[in-house]
């Protein structure tokens, strides 16, 4: 199988371009963030927006961003996180890590494919008002499938509380026509409805701005997109709460680097370890996040 990989640049951003068996996958160093993923046939699985900012310092709008050591508001996280920062009131959005610059220490290719490895260590680069020694270890394996592995590593000598996510956009014909099937059951917290708890009845469609905390999920969900007449699947281990986020028209409006018209083609479901699902590591711990990404005909 024909197999290469190039170092590119998108803007201000260095970038690693993978290429395998026809699939086609796009990692900036910065944030160690996935920006296109193409598989060998089909549409692009990974949405990427067309008014996506390659900027040092700003995560691009698409691709899967990385959130740690929180997810979100850091005000909405569980005591332990919220404590974990020394200025919560002032904390960023997702976490700390989607706007610096990771290390790549591997770039592998063996018969089934390429996997990429990219590690952040706050012990060798200290975040400021988060006094924490930790690695976290991105893995990327492109092959037949999309294979994520996100390892957080405690290095301090006191628990580590963490929450997390990664922020996958998908690539959708149409937000109105697709569904996501695998949740049928679940409780989420609706953060558009002052996060009242409700259960999820039959698979989940949209009409309207949609923004969930989806609890005590199943490993494996999909998208039915019948317009493109495909079923993108998702399976995880290490996770059992998700995102599912979609601005719709108003919030589009206001959301930088996207186009107003641009919430049709998207959708956000991200496999995440956040509220009860939150992680407390303990001193030498590691904890890992597994996502696996393909697509099938339906």
């Amino acid at each position: 199988m024909s197999t290469s990989n190039e170092r590119i640049q998108l803007g201000d951003l260095a970038c690693w371009r993978i290429q395998h068996a026809g699939a086609e996958l796009v990692v900036s160093e910065q944030g160690a963030q996935i920006l296109r993923y193409q598989p060998a046939q089909g549409e692009p699985l990974i949405w990427l927006s067309d008014e996506a900012a390659y900027k040092t310092g700003k995560s691009v709008r698409g691709g899967v961003p990385v959130c740690w050591p929180w997810f979100g508001d850091l005000q909405r996280n569980p005591e332990a996180i919220r404590a974990s920062h020394a200025r919560p009131a002032d904390s960023p959005a997702h976490g700390l890590v989607r706007d610096r610059d990771w290390q790549l220490i591997g770039l592998n290719t063996e018969e089934d494919g390429v996997t990429l490895s990219f590690t952040f260590d706050t012990a060798a680069e200290p975040i400021a008002e988060w006094p924490h020694a930790a690695e976290l270890q991105l893995d990327i394996h492109l092959g037949e499938r999309l294979k994520l592995s996100l390892t957080t590593r405690n290095l301090g000598d006191s628990e580590l509380p963490i929450s997390q996510a990664l922020h996958t956009y998908f690539a959708v014909s149409d937000i109105r026509q697709v569904r996501i099937e695998g949740l049928e059951g679940c409780g989420y917290v609706d953060t558009l409805q002052d996060w009242k708890t409700v259960r999820q009845d039959g698979a989940v469609t949209f009409s309207g701005e949609t923004d969930r905390i989806y609890l005590d999920t199943p490993p494996q969900l999909s998208i039915v997109d019948p317009i493109w007449k495909r079923r993108i699947l998702m399976r995880s281990q290490g996770s059992a709460s998700a995102v599912v986020w979609n601005p719709w028209i108003d919030k589009a409006k206001r959301l930088s680097q996207f186009a107003d018209d641009a919430w049709q083609g998207m959708l956000c479901i991200e496999h995440a370890n956040v509220l009860d699902d939150s992680l407390i590591l303990a001193p030498g711990a590691e904890y890992r996040l597994d996502v696996t990404l393909w697509a099938q005909p339906l």
